[in-house]
């Protein structure tokens, strides 16, 4: 018995030191730093497609678009190093908010799919950062658009016995996102991450709004998104599918297309905004 109870108490402080690390002043300072690094490629995406949506050149794109794009800028590189760090940065956050349930999902159905969320936001801005360095080292073009990943992925699954059927799952699950991220738009409920205490009424609600925007942006985003997966599924034609880049693409060719591009395009820089936002004044760590 005391074996086992020794055991035990070395488990627990492991896991307390394990996490101590994971939510330590350094390792905070990182993720404020990816915040601020995932706004500035929401900021990016958002004013190309406000350009093409008033006919002053810019582009539908998405976020490996977004580090090509601030390749070209002054000290683009240089601009790239700080950008590649934050978005690595999220990511083990987005893994540490995961493993060690920062956000308090709690271990139940629901909050294991919540945590499983964090993962996959972590993989996918991993993959971004690491795609980054490439661009610095000049040993890589940041990688794939979204909408030719959507495409590769969404011809794997058709081959797969029930292929039609798995499109039609991934499907259900990115009109489900889209759902849940207007909810967020509507409730306004992300507000209870934020610590805006210090800032007078009238500037936490300009904050507030910003969020809201930007996840109602999101939803319509990932709406598109699912409804071309269900598409792509029916039609058994993976070239339906769409990304970021291909979902403002559709946009635009819709009646009055521009116009919706331009709003949607307003709302990705309000979540860009947002996100330097939640740099600030997010509630990080337990």
């Amino acid at each position: 018995m005391k074996s086992n109870t020794h055991i035990a108490n070395n488990v627990n402080e492991a896991k307390y030191k394990s996490r101590s690390v994971a939510t330590s002043h350094w390792m905070i300072l990182l993720a404020r730093l990816g915040y601020a690094m995932k706004g500035v490629v929401y900021l990016v995406i958002g004013w190309l497609a406000v350009m093409l949506a008033i006919g002053q050149g810019g582009k539908a794109t998405d976020q490996s678009g977004a580090i090509q794009t601030i390749n070209n800028f002054p000290f683009g590189k240089f601009l790239l190093v700080v950008v590649a760090i934050g978005l690595l940065g999220f990511a083990l956050w987005s893994f540490i908010q995961a493993l060690f349930d920062t956000e308090g999902k709690g271990s139940d159905a629901k909050g294991i799919i919540g945590r499983l969320g964090y993962a996959i936001v972590g993989v996918s801005y991993a993959v971004l950062g690491y795609a980054t360095f490439q661009i610095v080292a000049g040993t890589g073009s940041g990688g794939k658009n979204s909408t030719t990943s959507a495409q590769d992925w969404t011809a794997v699954l058709l081959k797969q016995p029930f292929g039609p059927f798995l499109v039609v799952l991934v499907g259900i699950v990115v009109l489900g996102l889209a759902c849940y991220l207007f909810s967020i738009a509507y409730s306004a409920k992300f507000q209870s991450r934020l610590n805006l205490s210090e800032l007078s009424a009238q500037m936490k609600k300009v904050m507030i709004n910003l969020g809201r925007l930007g996840y109602a942006a999101l939803g319509v985003v990932f709406a598109i998104i699912g409804i071309f997966l269900m598409v792509a599924a029916f039609q058994h034609n993976a070239s339906k599918a769409v990304g970021l880049d291909g979902a403002l693409k559709d946009l635009a060719h819709q009646p009055f297309g521009l116009f919706l591009l331009a709003i949607v395009a307003l709302g990705l820089i309000a979540y860009g905004v947002y996100s330097f936002v939640e740099a600030r004044y997010r509630r990080l760590g337990r």
